[in-house]
């Protein structure tokens, strides 16, 4: 079980550091939510869960924390670009779809 819990462990360090590269390398705020938000989320779980398979006597406590992480990172992910949008972050200048834009128009008319 040792092996099976350095394996899971190993592939969430990797998500992890992807995630964090893609936060260095993508152009603006939304993309690197995105982008953190998706390898941190699953990079947390699986070595949360990858410690508490090595370590017997933790499993149920790494289950749960694992899923609190697995529900708020999301969550606050959302919070965070809808903070960064209606305070008027723009996006990047290559970006070719704003899908909010049709949002903030229907607002306006109602």
């Amino acid at each position: 079980m040792d092996v099976f819990g350095v394996a899971i462990t190993g592939v969430g360090i990797i998500f992890l550091f992807l995630g964090n590269f893609g936060v260095l390398r993508l152009p603006d705020v939304y993309n690197r939510i995105q982008a953190g938000t998706k390898c941190t989320t699953l990079g947390a779980f699986l070595t949360i869960v990858g410690v508490g398979i090595m370590e017997p006597a933790w499993l149920w406590k790494a289950l749960l924390i694992a899923l609190f992480v697995l529900v708020t990172n999301p969550i606050s992910s959302h919070a965070i670009a809808r903070a960064s949008r209606k305070s008027g972050v723009s996006l990047c200048d290559r970006s070719v779809v704003d899908k909010t834009k049709d949002f903030e128009e229907f607002r306006e008319k109602t």
